[in-house]
């Protein structure tokens, strides 16, 4: 095998996607991943028969959110229209704006608002297949980094040893190994000193499973715009979309909760799923038949890599990209879209800036803070939130306050959410974020959108179902109410 100018550690959907991000540019590349090649055939059905044990969120739901559509469709149209192919869906979020709201007019932004529904396993196969079909890009299986070789300065990085001992000379070196970032035990080993990690517990235990429509039409509207359901003041409970007649129901508590240890029995599930606002339908019987057993996940912290931002002293040619440098909460949907992003903005980085050093690496540190830390800082504020709420819910203790009366300060998430349900405008800014296409700084400290989620007004009755209470919820995961297999 000849040199590669950048040696990709693992095949996944964050070093797929920086290989052909990173061919666009024009750099050779080489992929090293782990596991063997996904199966053959008709894309779903292969999808179906794919066994990932190392990634086990390949097994629940997601949706591409707007920022991952809005970077398919400027650098990689081809996959996008490939995705599409093999049966995912474009989802218009503006579908679930408030109709209420005055003005209801459409704008140029709103055509932005746009989710692809998919499953995971589907578009990670679509994209694969993209990358061994693209010339300049060697996949090896079954091969994985052991160690990282560095220059004799210790400051650059020289290569990598595989775990099957053979040593393979590389200038860059992308740490695409997912939320175990392997990169930070590469350089603890070779002696390099590692920044520390900023973490925030997400603290939610969730339950899984897909299901095809046996009839067509959506038996029930997306109140989300990508998805139905929500997350509610003691559980969650969200129907994603997917590709063909294909949709999958999750369901989360909080980590610890007693009432999680019965969810992944069927019956439990489907009680729950049932009694949930706008699933009913879509478990209706006949409505729909299970394709999976209930798969049960417990999410990981969210995690600032200190390794993948300026605090750490850089190596040379190393970057970790997507979740080896920042996890943010599952709840939200962007990793996918995340790591696409990040993938193009290091391409274009290393194109911009292609001499191997400290000047580069320091402005790759910048790139990760400025991508991934609004995201980890919202993700750690609203999931202690979140978990003061549910863990009130689970102790039978009052709540914690979800608002101030400080009209300096950043509005909750709850407090704009209502305000949302009928003031487009917020709507609007707070789908933009959730979308990934704002910050939250961007959205939540305009002063006149502040001021409109002051202003905001409840709208008058009820503006949906409601969801069961705690007591509710758990007698009908025990008796299996209204349950099926």
């Amino acid at each position: 095998m000849t040199t590669s100018a950048v040696l990709i550690a693992g095949a996944g959907i964050a070093g797929l996607a920086t290989a052909l991000a990173l061919r666009e540019r024009g750099y050779r590349v080489r992929l090293l991943e782990r596991s063997g090649p996904p199966p053959e055939g008709p894309a779903a059905k292969a999808a179906e028969a794919w066994q990932r044990p190392t990634v086990p969120q390949s097994a629940h739901s997601q949706v591409l959110t707007s920022l991952g559509m809005r970077v398919l469709a400027e650098r990689l149209p081809g996959l996008l229209d490939a995705l599409r192919e093999e049966g995912g869906h474009t989802l218009d979020l503006t579908a679930a704006a408030p109709r209420t709201a005055p003005g209801r007019v459409r704008e140029p932004a709103d055509d932005q608002l746009v989710a692809l529904a998919m499953r995971r396993p589907v578009l990670e196969l679509v994209l694969h297949r993209a990358v061994r079909d693209t010339p300049g890009i060697e996949i090896v299986y079954g091969t994985a980094v052991r160690a990282l070789l560095l220059a004799p300065s210790g400051r650059a990085v020289a290569g990598v040893v595989t775990d099957r001992g053979a040593h393979i000379p590389a200038r860059v070196v992308v740490d695409a190994s997912g939320r175990k970032a392997a990169s930070r035990s590469w350089l603890d080993a070779a002696g390099v000193p590692l920044a520390e990690d900023l973490t925030s517990p997400t603290a939610v235990r969730a339950v899984t499973r897909f299901y095809r429509l046996t009839g067509s039409g959506r038996p029930g509207p997306l109140n989300r715009g990508n998805a139905a359901g929500g997350i509610h003041g003691h559980y969650a409970a969200v129907l994603h979309p997917a590709d063909g007649e294909v949709f999958a129901i999750s369901l989360g508590l909080l980590t610890g909760d007693p009432a999680t240890r019965g969810l992944p029995s069927p019956e439990a599930f489907t009680a729950a799923a049932r009694l949930s606002p706008y699933l009913g339908p879509w478990l209706a019987d006949g409505v729909a038949v299970p394709l999976t057993p209930v798969r049960a996940i417990t999410f990981a912290p969210n995690i600032l890599r200190g390794t993948a931002t300026a605090r750490q002293r850089p190596v040379a040619g190393l970057f970790p990209v997507a979740d080896a440098a920042c996890v943010t909460d599952p709840l939200y949907g962007r990793g996918v879209s995340l790591a696409f992003a990040h993938a193009f903005a290091l391409a274009d980085l290393l194109d911009s800036r292609p001499a191997v050093g400290a000047a580069q690496s320091e402005r790759a540190a910048h790139l990760a803070e400025e991508l991934f830390g609004p995201w980890y800082a919202q993700a750690a504020r609203d999931g202690l939130a979140r978990i003061g709420l549910w863990r009130a819910a689970a102790d039978g203790t009052p709540p914690p306050p979800q608002g101030t009366a400080d009209t300096t300060a950043r509005p909750s998430m709850a407090t704009i959410a209502t305000a949302a349900a009928s003031d487009l405008t917020v709507w609007r800014g707070l789908t933009r974020m959730l979308m990934t296409l704002a910050t939250p700084a961007e959205v939540f400290d305009d002063p006149d959108f502040r001021a409109r989620v002051r202003r905001a007004r409840p709208l008058d009755g009820r503006t949906g179902p409601l969801p069961p209470t705690r007591e509710e919820l758990l007698d009908a995961m025990a008796t299996g109410r209204g349950a099926q297999r």
